[in-house]
């Protein structure tokens, strides 16, 4: 699993590549169309699609003369499992922290969460 891991995080590392598995989400797309929008070389595009393919990211084949990639979503929930594992910490609530911490300072010494104006 560790070089999968690895192969898949090597892949995600960089922004064209990252930009084309965007891409894929709409649809299965010819190598041409992939390479449409990209300012490098039709070549250039098709080595970083190897590097995804090489990953697991992307499967490729034949349609007739035209070379279609389609994105493989099993092999992203893989990386995507092992980075939800350090999700045990969960993302801090700013603005009820903020309350909170209102909450505190306007409180009478000695009485945590105390609101005085609440009264009445």
């Amino acid at each position: 699993m560790d070089d999968t891991l690895d192969r898949i995080f090597a892949a995600l590392a960089d922004p064209t590549r990252r930009a084309i598995l965007t891409m894929l989400l709409e649809d299965d797309m010819a190598v041409t169309d992939v390479a449409l929008p990209f300012t490098i070389s039709l070549a250039a595009v098709s080595k970083h699609l190897a590097v995804l393919a090489e990953a697991g990211l992307i499967s490729q084949e034949r349609r007739g003369r035209v070379k279609w990639c389609r994105l493989e979503f099993d092999r992203l929930r893989e990386a995507g499992v092992w980075m939800q594992a350090f999700g045990l910490i969960e993302s801090v609530d700013l603005d009820g922290f903020e309350r909170f911490l209102a909450a505190e300072l306007s409180a009478p010494e000695g009485q945590p969460g105390h609101h005085p104006a609440e009264e009445g």
